[in-house]
């Protein structure tokens, strides 16, 4: 997979092949940012990185705001949907989970950008049809 990457996604297989070949670009300490329509397939790309390393049951942190999956790597999974203000994103020590060994993603990262580390993964989802998305990935050093 090069980046920037774009693709239209036209089954629920083809998206779990690109979480695949995602999966094997990202290490330690790397931060992805998801963003695009509600129901656009943002939780079930994440599931599928991380079931690469063996992680499964991975839910959307939307009510949780934040999940943790312990393996070979700890993945950090956020949702800012539900956040009101940046103080909560301060409150639950976000920046902590920023310490170079973990994988965090962050679904609706746009609506906290300035939180955000500058080195990062962005994915950007969008409905194209009932049946279609586009997805585009963007690698920010």
């Amino acid at each position: 997979m090069d980046f920037p990457f774009h693709t239209v996604i036209r089954s629920e297989e083809e998206t779990i092949l690109n979480a695949q070949n995602f999966a094997k670009q990202i290490n330690k300490g790397n931060v992805i940012l998801l963003d695009g329509d509600l129901g656009s397939g943002k939780t079930f790309f994440v599931k599928y990185v991380c079931k690469e390393y063996g992680i499964e049951n991975v839910s959307s942190p939307s009510f949780a705001i934040v999940n943790e999956y312990h393996n070979k790597v700890n993945f950090i999974h956020f949702d800012f949907y539900r956040i009101k203000k940046i103080e909560e994103l301060y409150d639950i020590g976000f920046h902590e989970y920023l310490n170079g060994e973990n994988i965090v993603f962050i679904e609706w990262s746009n609506m906290y950008p300035e939180i955000l580390p500058k080195r990062n993964y962005q994915i950007y989802l969008k409905f194209v049809n009932n049946t279609s998305r586009e997805i585009s990935i963007v690698r920010h050093e």
